[in-house]
């Protein structure tokens, strides 16, 4: 998951550096007035997420993956710790009864 992450941030600042490098260079438009620096950075993200998408394919399914993995466990996890409280409830009442 780390992994895909910087992956994604690091195709995200490469993107960055180019638009800025297009920008100034007056080959991509600049920004209306003081918002040149956002207009970069969101020309950056916008470029950046189609090229993640179609590039990370693969890192995307690992983490995917991962993350299911790691749901499943914690459920099966919750399921064992139901079933002690449940044989513990019972073993109480079965004392309580027995008395």
């Amino acid at each position: 998951m780390l992994r895909y992450t910087l992956m994604r941030l690091g195709i995200l600042a490469g993107c960055l550096v180019v638009v800025w490098g297009l920008v100034y260079s007056g080959i991509a438009p600049r920004g209306l007035g003081a918002s040149n620096g956002l207009w970069i950075i969101m020309l950056a993200l916008v470029i950046s997420a189609p090229i993640s998408f179609v590039v990370l394919r693969k890192e995307r399914d690992r983490a995917s993956v991962q993350i299911v993995q790691r749901v499943d466990r914690m459920k099966a996890n919750l399921d064992a710790n139901r079933s002690q409280e449940d044989v513990a409830d019972d073993t109480a009442r079965a004392q309580g009864q027995t008395s």
